[in-house]
């Protein structure tokens, strides 16, 4: 951990810096691997599946046996059927209805929110099944009426999908699930393959070869949700907050895994120094410990003048998950303005965010929340705009058709409009 006292506004740029890695390097093996598979396709899936994930494929696909036979407990099947539920709820409300409106007389306008016909969802299974990727991405991509939902995961050395996966991913209306991981499952879907289809969009997090396959596919084949990279979380706190809380928050975010990023943000000098006891404490519970040690190397807690200073870091920082533990957490709650999510007071763990509570947990990280949303139902559909005019309509826009068109030297734009003009007998000249 480290700790940094009052820092001036010239080090936020340091401190803000997330764990870095070479991407020079990296970038050139996942460039390796997206050409094979794009050029061999299965061929070079089940190569890589041997290699990176130790498993022998005879198929890719999971076969509707193996779903309905996925098996999970009661506990468990309730648990998804409830998050399953809530995230429905908050995420369609997300669903414009189409509205025309007239901008001038005789036009008409109106919007129309279409699915993305062909959608790929990358779920990580390697460290740990994330099954709620499942429901945060298959939801709004099935409100968004997406006609076709693929799922890509890998499988574990016995060559399955864990059932838990599966379980939501039928519940949750995916079409086809693929014994697919890592980079190369970015690229069977980017450029499809014999058995993989070609989608149009690909979502999902994932760790650094995910990442940096889904950049590259994202130049100039395939549309993707965002450059999602490790896990982050940004607390801050006051006086009134409960040391254990916060340090129970900064651990869920840095058992993910040794390049997560976890902050704390503090006017209270006594908090700051019980929160680090507190890790120190609680880190030795963790069943992942290892990774989450690695992890703290890069968490900060970091003792600042006053709230206002507190919440223009965070803004500054643009966390993916922004808890903000406070008794007044309303005083700042209206200042932020750079955060995936935000969880509001001392009974709000961003861990309820990530399961249950509704809201989506596929969020911008490493600062993009300045310029990206988290992932909702609009990031599953197109936006398709109409007009239509009368002559009326034509009469009112035309003129400034016209006039626009004469400035930008388009003439063959402005007969459009001036031939339909003549027709009517409509003076096109301003009066």
């Amino acid at each position: 951990m480290q700790i940094i006292q009052y820092p001036k506004t010239e080090q936020w740029e340091e401190i803000a810096k997330r764990p870095a890695f070479d991407t020079e390097i990296l970038f050139a093996q996942v460039e390796t691997i997206l050409n094979r598979v794009r050029v061999i396709g299965d061929a070079a899936l089940f190569d890589y599946e041997h290699k990176f994930d130790k498993v022998v494929l005879k198929t890719l696909e999971v076969s509707k046996r193996e779903i309905e036979e996925a098996m999970v407990s009661r506990e468990l099947e309730m648990a998804i059927r409830k998050a399953h539920h809530n995230i429905t709820v908050f995420h369609t409300q997300q669903r414009v209805t189409k509205r025309k409106m007239q901008t001038t007389g005789g036009v008409t306008c109106w919007q129309k929110s279409v699915g993305i016909e062909k959608v790929g969802i990358y779920v990580p299974g390697g460290t740990a099944p994330l099954l709620s990727t499942v429901l945060m991405l298959a939801v709004p991509a099935k409100i968004a009426q997406c006609a076709e939902v693929i799922l890509c995961t890998p499988p574990d050395r016995m060559g399955n999908v864990h059932p838990a996966i599966l379980f939501a991913a039928q519940l949750a209306g995916v079409n086809r699930v693929f014994k697919v991981g890592g980079a190369q499952a970015i690229a069977a879907m980017a450029y499809g393959t014999q058995s993989i289809p070609q989608v149009y969009k690909i979502f999902g997090p994932g760790n650094q070869y995910v990442t940096a396959a889904k950049q590259l596919v994202g130049l100039r084949d395939v549309a993707i949700d965002m450059p999602a990279g490790p896990s982050e979380v940004l607390v801050i706190a006051d006086a009134t907050a409960h040391p254990d809380f916060i340090a129970a928050d900064l651990l869920s975010q840095a058992e993910h895994g040794a390049d997560s990023q976890a902050v704390l943000v503090t006017d209270a000098p006594n908090l700051l120094k019980a929160v680090a006891t507190e890790i120190d404490k609680q880190v030795e519970k963790l069943p992942r410990q290892s990774l989450a040690k690695k992890s703290l190397e890069h968490c900060k807690l970091i003792l600042v003048s006053d709230m206002q200073e507190a919440i223009a870091f965070s803004n500054y920082y643009a966390p993916e998950h922004l808890i903000i533990q406070m008794d007044d957490y309303e005083a700042i709650e209206e200042k932020v303005i750079n955060a995936g999510s935000v969880f509001l007071g001392h009974w709000s763990p961003e861990s309820v965010g990530d399961y249950a509570s509704g809201t989506n947990h596929t969020l911008p990280t490493n600062a993009y929340a300045r310029m990206y949303s988290g992932v909702n139902v609009d990031s599953f559909v197109r936006k398709i705009t109409f007009q239509h005019l009368t002559p009326a309509g034509l009469a009112n826009a035309g003129k400034i058709a016209c006039r626009l068109a004469d400035t930008e030297e388009l003439e063959g734009h402005k007969r459009a409009v001036t031939i339909r003009m003549k027709s009517q007998h409509i003076n096109f000249r301003w009066q």
